[in-house]
Formats: C-alpha cells, sequence, structure tokens
C-alpha cells in the first residue's frame, strides 16, 4: 500500500510536465504528421489529401536545399568561433586578481538582451545613412551590410557568436574552476609553457563544458530565425535562408500549412542526424583524453 502511494505521488508531481509535453510537443507533432499529408490553407474548410506530394516538392525545393546548406555554413562560421571566444573570455576573467564577477556581469549582459533588440540595433548602425557607413563612404569603401553575398551571412554569424558566447563564459569559467590547480604547479615544475599547459592540461579538463557548447551550438544552427529574418529576409538569394524562415514564410505567408509542415518534419530528421552525428565525433575527442 506504501509503494502504490509512493508511486501515485510520484504520478502527481510529474503530472505538470506530463500535461506540458502532451499539449505542447506531442499533440503539435501529430497535427504536423497529419497536416504534412495535406494541402490546407489554415482558414478553407476543405482539407485536399495530397499524400507525400509535400516531401517531394520540399526535397526537390530550391530554398529548402539552401536552408540546408545555410546551416551548416553558420554552423562552420559561428561553433568555432564561439568557442574560441568563450575560452579566450572566460581565462581572461577567470586570471583577473579581483572584481571578476563584476566583469562576469558584463560579459553575460547580451545575452539577457533580446535578439530582436540586437538586430534592430546592428540594423540601424550599418544602415545606409548610419554614421559607420557614411565615413566609410568618405574613404571610398561602399558595403550593403544586408544585401552582399559575403558581408550580410557574416554580419548574422558575429551577432549570434557575440550573444550566446556571452552564456558560454559561464560554463567555460565554471570548467576552469573545477580544474584543481596542482596539475598547473606540478606542470609549471616540469618546466611546461603556457601555450603547452593550454593544450595539455586546460583543454582536455574543459572537455565536458566544450561538449555541451559544440552540442548545444549545433542544435542552435538549425532553429535561426530572428537575425536573418529582420535583417536580410533570407537573403541575398538564398544566401542566408534557413529552416525557420522557409517554415515561417510558406506557413503564414504563403498560407501553405501542409508544405511548411514537410519541411519543418525534413528539418527535425536534418537537425537529429547532424547534432547526432557531431555528438558521436565529440565523444570521439573526449575518449582520447580518458573522459569517455
Amino acid at each position: 500500500m506504501k509503494d502504490k502511494s509512493i508511486t501515485i505521488k510520484g504520478w502527481l508531481f510529474a503530472s505538470p510536465y506530463l500535461i506540458y509535453t502532451v499539449v505542447f510537443f506531442l499533440i503539435p507533432v501529430i497535427g504536423a504528421l497529419f497536416l504534412t499529408v495535406t494541402d490546407w490553407n489554415m482558414m478553407s474548410p476543405d482539407i485536399k489529401f495530397v499524400n507525400l506530394d509535400n516531401f517531394i516538392s520540399a526535397v526537390k525545393s530550391p530554398e529548402v536545399q539552401a536552408a540546408f546548406i545555410v546551416s551548416y555554413k553558420f554552423m562552420a562560421i559561428i561553433l568555432p568561433t564561439t568557442l574560441i571566444l568563450s575560452v579566450g573570455q572566460a581565462m581572461l576573467i577567470n586570471s583577473l586578481p579581483k572584481y571578476k564577477n563584476v566583469f562576469l556581469v558584463g560579459y553575460f549582459l547580451p545575452y539577457l538582451a533580446s535578439g530582436v533588440a540586437i538586430a534592430l540595433v546592428i540594423k540601424g548602425v550599418l544602415a545606409y545613412n548610419s554614421v559607420v557607413n557614411v565615413w566609410l563612404r568618405s574613404i571610398g569603401i561602399a558595403i550593403d551590410w544586408f544585401n552582399h553575398p559575403i558581408f550580410t551571412p557574416l554580419v548574422i554569424a558575429f551577432m549570434i557568436t557575440w550573444k550566446f558566447s556571452a552564456y558560454y563564459i559561464l560554463i567555460i569559467i565554471s570548467g576552469l574552476e573545477s580544474i584543481p590547480k596542482e596539475i598547473y604547479e606540478a606542470a609549471k615544475i616540469d618546466g611546461a609553457k603556457s601555450w603547452t599547459t593550454f593544450w595539455k592540461i586546460t583543454v582536455p579538463m574543459l572537455y565536458p563544458a566544450l561538449y555541451t557548447i559544440v552540442i548545444l551550438t549545433s542544435g542552435w544552427m538549425f532553429s535561426i530565425f530572428g537575425e536573418p529574418y529582420l535583417l536580410s529576409r533570407g537573403g541575398p538569394g538564398y544566401g542566408t535562408y534557413t529552416w525557420q524562415l522557409s517554415i515561417y514564410f510558406n506557413a503564414f505567408q504563403r498560407l501553405s500549412a501542409g508544405y511548411a509542415s514537410a519541411v519543418a518534419i525534413i528539418a527535425a530528421i536534418v537537425t537529429f542526424a547532424s547534432v547526432l552525428i557531431i555528438k558521436r565525433l565529440a565523444r570521439g575527442w573526449g575518449r582520447k583524453y580518458g573522459w569517455e
């Protein structure tokens, strides 16, 4: 009787999360799967079933193919840049003799800011008649920041890197503080140089933190929306066209719910497969240092 009481209490405590999962995850997923085989504009009472035509059209679509490439392009730029900035800034803050927490709060503030607010600020700073562009044109440099095949992705990547590296600094500092100081003292006695100490001690000991950052960043690269939507609308061409933009434009502008749902399912499959591969590669690197 006691065990049954404990079981009931356990289900009661878990019920809020279970209800949340069913209402906001399970039911929407089932609904999306149903929509993938329909041609429905979300307004008409008539629903036309089209079998797998939405998936076939999505796979052949240039915009979906572009979203696939753009996600990996952003990952190739943002992931290493974020790692380098996060580790560098965390080590700098961790080495401060005092006021470490003050600097930590200052570095963390960008993560607290809204992505929309940051995008609007950047849009104002790099606008055609902004002080920056007026000065650049005065010295003979004219750049259309939001319609350039190279600079537009770089601006968006910079925004994302700047925002999320602020959060990752906390993870890196937590990892740095968990490394025993005796290891560095022993390395110093053995004559190890700073660069050697960094690569042979700091980086391997930071594996759990670095692993977390790699997985989180890899997953987020497939959910980028606000920055390209506000700054470039996926352009120039499809140069910054992401999965989320494709889903949004098809669902809410073209009112093609079935096609948008098919794109969402494809995006989910690509995301899970990519993160799984990256996860296995990261674990292989960790096993090299005896972590797994």
